[in-house]
């Protein structure tokens, strides 16, 4: 059989042979490729659920750092609102950040993160990008407290920017009215009127924003109900305008010597 296989005896004779076996053979191996087929399929199918997982995973934190850069957004449009105020106010100021606040019926007090070591004083202007918040109440070496202007117990003087009639607002204990319970009901005054600072007083500067006219109902006395709502953003401010009104450079209290206590000075808008 070898002689015959070297001198091709059976070369005419296997293929034939060759085809007629073929089939015998793929029955014989298509379990083992069957078999194979499932192993990989299920070997894709696994890599493709890790894969998922982890595109949702990742997904996940793409979304939570674009919900951050959101929140920055905002927060640098607020920022850039503080700063264009800043270049209309002309005065010196400073950037503070809300630390805490105290919004209860008969107090409206906000903490900031600026004291006595950034030259805060007591009954120092605050505003927002919008206008007037409040002043500065009480100072402490590191924080100071501001009185916003919806407090029941401030008094700020105001005009009305139409034709300068003065008279003063009154903070209500709600956060978007002020009262204006001194004018008498023939006043000329109308509702969307925009409110200022006159500038009397000597703490707020004169002619910035403080509320629009809201309301103006006569009433049997000779003064008439008269409500504002302010045009600061009093409920939604995360930074707010700290003002120096004089040409001065804002003091530095050097560590050690602070004022650890301060209140408004007796001549001040409170």
């Amino acid at each position: 059989m070898l002689a015959a296989e070297q001198h091709g005896v059976f070369h005419a004779a296997r293929t034939p042979f060759a085809s007629a076996t073929y089939p015998l053979q793929q029955i014989v191996s298509s379990p083992v490729r069957f078999g194979q087929h499932i192993i990989e399929s299920v070997s894709t199918y696994a890599g493709l659920v890790a894969e998922n997982q982890k595109l949702r995973e990742e997904q996940l934190v793409l979304k939570t750092k674009l919900l951050k850069f959101a929140a920055l957004e905002q927060e640098n449009i607020r920022l850039r609102g503080l700063l264009d105020t800043s270049y209309k106010v002309g005065e010196q100021v400073s950037i503070a950040e809300l630390l805490s606040v105290n919004l209860v019926p008969y107090e409206h007090i906000v903490v900031v993160n600026k004291g006595a070591r950034f030259g805060v004083h007591a009954g120092q202007p605050v505003f927002d990008a919008n206008g007037v918040v409040g002043q500065v109440l009480r100072v402490g070496p590191y924080s100071a407290e501001v009185m916003l202007i919806t407090d029941p117990n401030h008094a700020i003087p105001v005009q009305v920017n139409r034709n300068g009639l003065r008279t003063l607002a009154l903070g209500t204990g709600q956060t978007d009215r002020l009262a204006l319970p001194y004018l008498s009901s023939n006043a000329d005054i109308q509702v969307g009127d925009l409110l200022v600072t006159s500038g009397l007083g000597g703490v707020f500067p004169h002619g910035y924003p403080v509320a629009t006219v809201t309301d103006v109902a006569p009433q049997k006395t000779s003064f008439a109900k008269i409500s504002a709502a302010p045009v600061a953003q009093l409920d939604r401010n995360r930074e707010l305008l700290l003002v120096w009104s004089d040409s001065r450079s804002i003091p530095r209290i050097p560590a050690g010597q602070e004022q650890h206590s301060n209140t408004l000075p007796p001549n001040g808008d409170r």
